[in-house]
């Protein structure tokens, strides 16, 4: 299952197709194509549906990720799903194979590597960012808190289980879908397996593109902070300011250097320090 927006999949379906085919089982990759703007891209694409097991399903108009993940499972002809992001790159030789051997749970989560040259990403922020908390995210550190650490990139679900625990179509906009399903799966006392089966997080957008896709997240955030509140940092440090003059203080620094910290974070030098506090500050100032 690849929901996609205006990404190239073409490589991704090829290379897990391969690797179904070599491990000899039943198998369909589907791409929901989330009413991307990109022609080219959308005609690159449509090249996955002459494949042998493989479609390629395109949606006339954007309906939001969580929507596009649910469209995917009900397609799906089989009992099990592995949902992949299009921006992934395939890193393990076994990838499909280890997913393979996990028949003792319902729902496992593989986690994600950060792949790149370091030196030619040196001056991009998602990268910078992406990197210094990789080793938050190994499977040992996931499994600590299985269900605040379960994120959507790469993971497999029994089919009966999504349909019954559809994602929130409320999310129509980036960030935190796969937080509240998290949530959800917790409240039914359905487990999370965290393995070590990464898909690579290769490909980093621009700094002002990601600046917008974090701020658009905080939106989110905001939006949904009380279904997500215990399941987010930032709602947690915020929360636990209690003393309204900080939080004036911090409101007044973004209005008055927001500009200029957007200007660092959308240049050559990104600083991962800025970068918190004008999430703080944008945050508090929703």
């Amino acid at each position: 299952m690849i929901p996609t927006y205006n990404d190239l999949c073409v490589k991704l379906v090829g290379d897990l197709r391969q690797q179904a085919e070599q491990t000899g089982i039943g198998y369909e990759i589907l791409v929901g194509d989330d009413g991307s703007t990109d022609h080219e891209v959308v005609s690159e694409n449509r090249q996955i549906d002459q494949w042998a097991h493989c479609r390629y399903l395109v949606q006339p108009q954007n309906t939001g990720r969580a929507a596009i993940r649910n469209r995917l499972a009900r397609e799906a002809r089989y009992d099990w799903l592995l949902f992949v992001d299009s921006d992934m790159t395939v890193v393990r030789p076994d990838y499909i194979g280890q997913y393979v051997a996990q028949d003792n749970a319902d729902v496992v989560d593989g986690g994600v590597t950060i792949g790149g040259d370091a030196e030619v990403l040196k001056q991009n922020l998602r990268y910078l960012y992406e990197k210094a908390s990789e080793h938050e995210h190994t499977a040992e550190m996931r499994q600590k808190k299985p269900y605040q650490d379960f994120h959507t990139a790469n993971f497999l679900i029994r089919r009966d289980l999504m349909l019954s625990h559809p994602f929130d179509e409320r999310f129509r906009y980036y960030g935190y879908e796969d937080v509240l399903f998290g949530k959800q799966l917790r409240a039914d006392h359905i487990a999370i397996k965290h393995i070590d089966n990464p898909m690579g997080f290769c490909t980093f957008e621009s700094n002002p593109d990601f600046v917008s896709k974090t701020e658009e997240g905080l939106r989110t955030l905001y939006q949904f902070q009380s279904e997500l509140r215990g399941y987010s940092r930032l709602i947690t440090l915020v929360e636990g300011i209690h003393i309204p003059l900080i939080l004036s203080l911090i409101r007044l620094s973004h209005r008055l250097f927001s500009g200029l910290i957007r200007h660092n974070l959308c240049g050559r030098h990104p600083s991962l320090k800025l970068f918190k506090f004008y999430k703080l500050g944008y945050y508090t100032t929703i």
